[in-house]
């Protein structure tokens, strides 16, 4: 059976988010281990804890800058997929509204062609009834 394809745009999205989320922390570690290293380096100099702990604030921040973003750009994707999900049950409404219409219609028709049929043949349609009814009560006696 196929999946739909709203379906596979999330997974596809989600993918790509994952792996765009793994090169950015790659990306940061290696910036850290630079610092770590430049840090250790700066201490060996004796500029110190004032510029570690400068340092330290700073990364501090672009590690909260970043986890901002992930959640902005979280927030986004799940607006556009519950947009997508509005849309595609609205579609499925329609589209069951338009059955339930057409259904109701046939069977408009298939009422009026037996009413018009027992009223050409009343007594056809009486004896059909009876033979029904008759079946009927076998099966039900039976149980």
């Amino acid at each position: 059976m196929a999946q739909n394809p709203t379906l596979d745009d999330a997974k596809r999205d989600a993918q790509t988010a994952a792996n765009e989320a793994k090169r950015d922390l790659q990306d940061g570690a290696r910036r850290v281990a630079d610092d770590v290293r430049d840090t250790a380096n700066d201490l060996t100099n004796n500029s110190g804890a004032e510029r570690l702990k400068d340092r330290g604030a700073a990364l501090a921040e672009e590690a909260k800058e970043t986890g901002r973003q992930y959640v902005d750009r979280a927030r986004e994707t799940s607006q556009e997929y519950a947009d997508k999900a509005r849309i595609e049950a609205e579609r499925l409404y329609e589209a069951g509204q338009q059955k339930a219409h057409e259904v109701a219609h046939y069977a408009e028709e298939r009422y009026d062609e037996v009413s018009e049929m027992v009223r050409r043949n009343p007594a056809q349609a009486l004896g059909i009834a009876a033979g029904v009814g008759f079946l009927v009560g076998l099966l039900m006696s039976r149980r």
